[in-house]
């Protein structure tokens, strides 16, 4: 989590001056498509892939992702960098609880323990505002 969370930091100030948010987005995924090519021949046997997997990955790599990545770069230039950091840190919360409302998952005491780290993480630059 903390490598993932140094890349989208890194992420989002590359992208902060990028001034085709949807045409950048498109072209890293597609880089990064290329680049995961090589990993794909490594699938073991075993796993086949139906076409329902193929179109639901489909959709939210591709699509929601993208949106979600083209929209995040369209509102950065807006906003300040660090109301952008401190929104980036409650995504991991949001994602965990939309699988609670949309997929039932169950809140555990992992959620509730990883809820209090990340808000209080949240917290930590409002209380010591310069």
């Amino acid at each position: 989590m903390f490598i993932a969370s140094l890349g989208w930091g890194l992420y989002s100030l590359l992208g902060r001056g990028q001034k085709s948010p949807l045409s950048s987005t498109s072209g890293n995924f597609i880089v990064a498509l290329i680049l995961m090519i090589p990993f794909a021949l490594f699938i073991p046997d075993k796993i086949t892939p139906t076409s329902y997997g193929l179109f639901l990955a489909i959709i939210s790599g591709s699509i929601t992702s993208g949106i979600g990545y083209a929209v995040w770069y369209w509102v950065l230039p807006k906003i300040n960098i660090m109301t952008a950091s401190v929104a980036q840190l409650t995504v991991p919360l949001i994602a965990a609880f939309g699988g609670y409302l949309f997929i039932y998952e169950t809140l555990n005491w992992q959620f509730y323990i990883s809820s209090i780290l990340i808000l209080g993480g949240v917290l930590v630059p409002f209380i010591y505002k310069r």
